[in-house]
């Protein structure tokens, strides 16, 4: 699980859509904030290509940007800002937020910690690998492996969906490797900077119950409208 945890377990509420777009417009408002050219933006840039996956209309994607940027005189004030803890059973888990109220996220973090255990900064980092991840689709038979090599990662995965690859960078190496990875027989689904876990705990360690309580738990954070990402250090 670990990184790919969220996209294996959403998309089952009627409002799914909803809440993706939510999102993509708050990480592309954010990312706009350093420049509204994507060309000279690789955080905008990817943003872009990953609303574009999820079909956001060209209207809402222009609006996030100048709203990211400030070119309409009205800026985002989203804050970025994250947290550490562990949810039942000592699963390790570090969560993403985007928020215009911190006062307000982190009282609503506090109450979804309340079965789990929220650590200080720094509390479970550490077993955490800070990263590149790019999920990507072959094109006919394309050798992940071969890919990864040339392409400059670190290291690949089977992916969430079905058939693709999770290809691992080094954080400062993704925009270049996901740029790579077309001329060597992928098409990126999406890119982004996160974590993957050292040191997972396995879910066929636990009884069918303690899972349930784990993914219960998962569940209703990545059901906050706050929550951005949500890495978890649990394997199959």
């Amino acid at each position: 699980m670990g990184a790919q945890w969220k996209a294996k377990h959403r998309e089952t509420a009627a409002n799914a859509k909803g809440k993706v777009m939510g999102k993509l417009s708050k990480e592309i408002q954010i990312a706009a904030k350093s420049g509204a050219d994507p060309d000279m933006n690789p955080r905008l840039r990817l943003a872009i290509v990953q609303a574009k996956k999820a079909s956001m209309t060209r209207e809402t994607l222009d609006r996030a940007i100048r709203k990211g940027a400030g070119l309409d005189g009205d800026a985002v004030q989203y804050h970025a800002v994250s947290y550490e803890g562990f949810a039942p059973h000592q699963v390790p888990l570090i969560v993403e937020c985007l928020t215009d109220n911190i006062n307000r996220t982190v009282a609503q973090v506090r109450v979804l910690f309340r079965k789990g255990q929220l650590g200080a900064s720094g509390s479970v980092a550490w077993d955490f690998n800070h990263v590149g991840l790019i999920e990507a689709t072959p094109n006919g038979d394309a050798d992940p492996e071969m890919a990864a090599i040339e392409a400059g990662a670190q290291d690949f995965e089977e992916g969430e969906e079905e058939g693709s690859t999770l290809f691992i960078t080094d954080t400062t190496d993704l925009d270049a490797v996901q740029k790579a990875l077309p001329e060597h027989g992928f098409t990126v689904v999406s890119a982004k900077i996160g974590y993957t876990p050292k040191n997972p705990v396995s879910a066929a360690s636990l009884s069918a119950e303690a899972l349930a309580e784990v993914e219960a738990f998962l569940e209703a954070i990545d059901e906050n409208d706050d929550v951005q990402n949500v890495y978890v250090g649990l394997t199959d």
